[in-house]
């Protein structure tokens, strides 16, 4: 890729993942049921070796799968994204024992992965953790001791219907971000209960209850203290295609308008005719396109291992998801009513699009994080003097 410019082979495929989300995934995900983990469609992302690509790919990659799969089919690619979310954890920080037990099940859609962060006080303030992990006196001293996890999670998806969880946890080593501990629990550890959550996303988001869950070293994800760095690994690399997953969603809302407004017979003419509309479409085009190679550029600094990732990465995702509230909006509103019955393509993503602008650090919280790499990166002055030029 040059410049940003797909290469032939990558557009091939990205055509050919377009195609396989409508055609082959859309028919499973329409029979799925909403707020439910759809089994059979993780089925089919690891009979395709989709969810194998999501951990053998760079993050450029990562981006192109889910912006062509969100392009024809959302459910495909949450699902897929999911996935990935609860289980890089494992792949990045796990033991060779966790990665064996668990890898291979969640590329072949036999087990369901999730990324337990959020809590009811701890959302947009991800250090904020409450869940405790108090060190457990009944753990034998010769196996490395233990903990307890007691408190909440919230907002979680594919709670409670994951087969494991990616946990954060006080461990209490320090402060802040410095005291939490990553752990991967299973879903029968004694003492974890969960319960979904009615919520407007159709992909299943649950809270989940830890009474003294026992964890011990081998359920550590990287060292005491250092979970806080695994969360953010984590979303350095998926906030980049969270927005990929936004600039799918645009693009499909795009494509519906152009063929509309083209083909709808108004005034005397067609509703492609009129400026307001064609300026309107145009506008869509452009912050369309120029959230496109944002991402692309943020995911090409990650693979390059740039020092620039979370402000790129946070300019990604607040730009695309802004930018996909936007077009599917204006989507919406150049369509008229047809746009907002059951079933049709835009009331699906005009349900699906609010969310993105929330999760995985809210737009706000982008906003915040650019502002403070922006200003970590300036020569440090004296107060009262201005830096030589």
């Amino acid at each position: 890729m040059t410049g940003f410019a797909l290469g032939v082979d990558q557009e091939e495929w990205c055509g050919q993942l377009r195609a396989l989300a409508a055609e082959r995934l859309r028919p499973l995900a329409e029979k799925g049921e909403p707020g439910r983990v759809n089994r059979p469609l993780l089925a089919a992302l690891g009979e395709l070796g989709l969810l194998d690509r999501v951990f053998a790919s760079g993050a450029l990659d990562l981006c192109l799968l889910r912006e062509s799969l969100a392009h024809g089919c959302t459910e495909a690619e949450t699902a897929l994204a999911l996935q990935g979310l609860g289980a890089y954890p494992v792949l990045h920080a796990g033991s060779e024992a966790q990665r064996e037990r668990w890898l291979p099940q969640v590329r072949a859609g036999r087990a369901v992965a999730a990324f337990a962060l959020s809590e009811p006080g701890a959302g947009s303030d991800a250090a904020a953790l409450a869940l405790t992990a108090t060190v457990d006196p009944a753990a034998a001293p010769a196996d490395g001791g233990g903990w307890r996890l007691s408190g909440e999670k919230r907002w979680i998806s594919n709670a409670p219907e994951a087969d494991f969880y990616t946990v954060f946890a006080r461990t209490g080593e320090g402060p802040g971000a410095k005291g939490v501990s990553a752990f991967l629990v299973p879903a029968d550890r004694p003492g974890l209960s969960g319960a979904p959550l009615d919520m407007l996303s159709p992909h299943p988001i649950g809270s989940l209850a830890f009474d003294g869950v026992p964890v011990g070293p081998q359920d550590l994800l990287g060292e005491p203290g250092r979970g806080f760095r695994v969360a953010m690994d984590t979303l350095n690399l998926f906030r980049p295609s969270v927005g990929a997953f936004a600039v799918g969603m645009a693009r499909a809302a795009l494509d519906a308008t152009l063929a509309y407004t083209a083909g709808r017979s108004a005034f005397g003419g067609t509703l492609s005719d009129l400026q307001a509309v064609a300026h309107r479409v145009a506008e869509m085009a452009t912050r369309t396109e120029a959230a496109r190679l944002l991402v692309y550029a943020a995911a090409a600094a990650y693979d390059s291992g740039a020092g620039d990732v979370p402000r790129r990465a946070a300019m990604a995702k607040l730009l695309a998801t802004e930018t996909a509230q936007y077009v599917v909006d204006h989507a919406v509103q150049l369509h008229g009513a047809v746009a907002l019955q059951r079933g049709h393509l835009l009331e699906h993503l005009y349900r699906e699009v609010r969310a993105p602008r929330i999760y995985e650090g809210a737009s706000e919280v982008q906003r915040t994080i650019i502002a403070k790499e922006l200003y970590g990166a300036l020569p440090q002055a004296r107060p009262g003097k201005v830096a030589a030029r």
